[in-house]
């Protein structure tokens, strides 16, 4: 149970730092922890105490194994996340050469 509550406590950190901060780069650092707050969760929900990896062995012997599409989806949900972080970085970069800042409220001001 507690590693659920430090999943849920970790991903509202990130919402956080989404919803109240105005740097773009302190938006994008709230994104990646939402993420690994996400991928904690599926890697928890598919852990087995005392259960052996998914790989074939005696078929006689009757075993407790790990589920692994958890870990599937992890490792795919990485792989998703690092491209979105690279496209937010690059789309920060570009508002900054623009804008000369990453202050949300002060690029609103500059654009309107």
């Amino acid at each position: 149970m507690v590693p659920f509550l430090a999943c849920i406590v970790l991903f509202l950190f990130g919402l956080y730092a989404v919803l109240l901060k105005r740097n773009i780069i302190k938006i994008i650092i709230g994104f990646s922890i939402m993420e690994y707050a996400v991928n904690l969760f599926f890697a928890f929900a598919g852990f087995k105490r005392e259960a052996l990896a998914p790989i074939i062995t005696d078929v006689g012997m009757v075993r407790n194994f790990v589920d692994p599409l958890p870990q599937a989806l992890v490792l795919t949900s990485i792989v998703i996340a690092l491209a979105t972080t690279a496209l937010m970085l690059a789309l920060a970069m570009r508002i900054y050469e623009k804008y000369k800042t990453f202050d949300i409220a002060e690029i609103r001001r500059l654009k309107g």
